[in-house]
């Protein structure tokens, strides 16, 4: 599951709905400083009520994704997306497709999801406007082995960039998948990709 997925559903407690993205925050600044489950459990009791929220949101972040990653549907999307793009690519970069099979899924929920309520996606930049980003980088140390010391700096940036709002276009969804293989270190998507794209988008709906 990607942010929305993950928060929508608890966005009238900011920091519970923060928490839900600190995974997928931590994979941007810091991607060997994860914050396991087992790290956050202790502090789901924190005397501050908000870190503790925040902590909360992401034990709830890691119990979604075991119980998304072994659901039936996902698992046969993933695949099914991962043998087309395998076809798709240049030889020898299976491992490319199955990341990205298992990505696209994420990413394109995320989409369907504001396509069904298109006031979602304000919603969801609201609820992390309203945060404190300094105690939001609070809750991460407290959580995180290792000091945590970008992501105030990127929490107002996600905000400005609403990249969330890409996924509903293919070419923009492709650009977007393009940065991820670049941050960890993979070969860049060919643009024709956009148009499997579709194809995929239907099947996610």
């Amino acid at each position: 599951m990607n942010y929305l997925a993950h928060a929508y559903l608890y966005l009238d407690d900011p920091y519970f709905a923060a928490g839900t993205g600190l995974p997928d925050w931590m994979s941007v600044v810091d991607r060997k400083n994860r914050p396991r489950r087992q790290y956050a459990e202790p502090v789901a009791e924190h005397s501050d009520p908000s870190i503790a929220a925040f902590a909360r949101g992401c034990l709830r972040h890691h119990a979604d994704d075991f119980w998304f990653h072994q659901n039936e549907r996902f698992v046969t999307l993933s695949t099914n997306f991962a043998v087309e793009l395998r076809e798709r690519l240049e030889p020898g970069l299976g491992h490319q497709a199955g990341f990205v099979g298992h990505i696209v899924v994420e990413l394109l929920l995320d989409a369907i999801l504001i396509e069904r309520d298109p006031a979602l996606l304000d919603s969801y930049y609201a609820t992390l406007e309203s945060l404190d980003a300094e105690l939001v980088q609070a809750g991460a140390n407290a959580i995180c082995r290792q000091p945590v010391t970008r992501l105030a700096e990127l929490l107002p940036k996600f905000i400005e960039v609403r990249f969330l709002a890409d996924y509903s276009d293919d070419v923009l969804l492709v650009r977007n998948l393009n940065r991820v293989m670049k941050r960890v270190g993979l070969p860049r998507l060919p643009d024709s990709i956009a148009v499997w794209a579709s194809s995929a988008r239907q099947r996610v709906r």
